[in-house]
């Protein structure tokens, strides 16, 4: 692949570089960034949302799409750079779902009528979305789920429950899939249905972090009735409408770019700070420590950018995006795990602590890091998929 960005590219990449460096200067005091600092206060759902506004005005909400249901009908790399941009400025704004999952779900699968009463939408930001997709028994093998969808007139009735839904206490809508033939092979008998979350039968319990952050969800449907018009693609053929949504621009380079900001913020800290009478960057132990993660770093950046221009090739490759999800996430644990240990101390407190430095990212990121080696897909299955989808092993059964 070519490195280089176009002209066009690169004056794209500005005019992100530009908004989100300004956006930034308005975050809440204390702002770390990350999806815990989106749902967990008040103060950082109101960013988020002021920020969504302005990128639904400039239309940045839907990159890639086509013009007729708001696009603007950008490349693969050009979402890259995007989201790059905007995750190394830590700034919110972009639904996580909304956009990068359900838009193109939405637009492989949707009827013309679905297209055009829900992208647009998305498009200008009014929705805000969960997704119902994770149960008790059913994570990582999500075919596994259990939840129930029956027909009844123009309805399905839903009942059961998912788990892990990140910002259900926040959305107003949520996407999730059911099993609507229990007698069909696993992978067979789900439907994909969107519905708002004031309907009747759906009641919303928090998941608490150690440090009482309000991040996930229980999310239970009792006799939930969503409307025949609300799937999304034909009845039992769910799971390949999920596999639609979430083969969308899986490079992990926003991961990448928030490890990237997160290890100069520590350099700094290591440059100003003495310990035993030198300076933290001076000791050979803490620079070679700090100097394998900027390579590691790089090296998830350029795998994440390879990844981007094959699925311009080819959106349904599964391996190479499956080794970039391995690769940052575990990554990320590793470099929040080493923060806390250089600086020490005050690397456990806590944001908020009038002692904490760098307002406490490295305690918080440790909260957080765990979480995201299982979301969207474990590690372990990142791996089958690395060996099953990429190098082509046989499976053992």
């Amino acid at each position: 692949m070519d490195f280089t960005f176009t002209p066009q590219q690169e004056a794209l990449r500005a005019e992100f570089k530009e908004f989100f460096a300004e956006e930034e200067k308005r975050a809440p005091e204390g702002w770390t960034g990350g999806i815990e600092a989106l749902f967990a206060s008040d103060e950082g759902w109101v960013y988020h949302r002021s920020v969504a506004e302005k990128l639904a005005e400039r239309g940045w909400l839907a990159l890639p799409w086509p013009k007729e249901y708001g696009g603007k009908e950008h490349s693969y790399m050009e979402q890259l750079i995007f989201s790059e941009v905007k995750s190394y400025h830590r700034v919110p704004g972009a639904d996580l779902w909304g956009p990068y999952i359900v838009a193109p779900s939405i637009l492989e699968y949707g009827t013309e009528e679905i297209k055009r009463e829900w992208l647009p939408r998305i498009a200008r930001a009014e929705i805000n979305w969960c997704q119902g997709w994770s149960e008790p028994n059913a994570g990582s093998d999500l075919a596994s789920l259990t939840t129930r969808a029956v027909e009844d007139g123009d309805d399905y009735v839903i009942n059961g429950q998912k788990t892990w839904t990140s910002g259900a206490h926040r959305a107003d809508h949520i996407f999730l899939m059911a099993r609507t033939d229990p007698n069909a092979p696993k992978h067979r008998g789900l439907t994909y249905f969107l519905s708002e979350m004031d309907r009747p039968g759906i009641t919303v319990r928090p998941l608490l972090y150690m440090n009482r952050a309000h991040l996930y969800n229980e999310v239970y449907f009792d006799n939930l009735r969503i409307p025949k018009r609300n799937i999304v693609g034909p009845v039992n053929v769910g799971w390949y409408v999920t596999m639609a949504g979430i083969n969308f621009e899986r490079s992990m380079v926003g991961g990448v770019a928030e490890a990237k900001r997160d290890l100069e913020d520590l350099v700094e800290f290591c440059k100003q700070t003495r310990r035993d009478g030198q300076v933290l960057a001076k000791d050979p132990l803490v620079r070679q420590r700090l100097a394998e993660f900027a390579i590691e770093i790089e090296a998830g950046r350029q795998w994440a950018y390879n990844v981007s221009w094959l699925q311009s090739k080819n959106p349904m490759i599964s391996g190479e995006p499956s080794a970039s999800k391995y690769f940052i996430t575990e990554l990320t644990v590793r470099l929040a795990n080493a923060g806390v240990e250089i600086m020490g101390l005050y690397g456990t407190l806590r944001t908020g602590s009038k002692w904490a430095n760098l307002q406490g990212k490295f305690e918080a990121l440790c909260q957080e890091s765990l979480g995201i080696t299982i979301a969207a897909g474990s590690t372990e299955t990142m791996i089958n998929l690395i060996a099953w989808m990429g190098l082509k092993l046989p499976r053992i059964r």
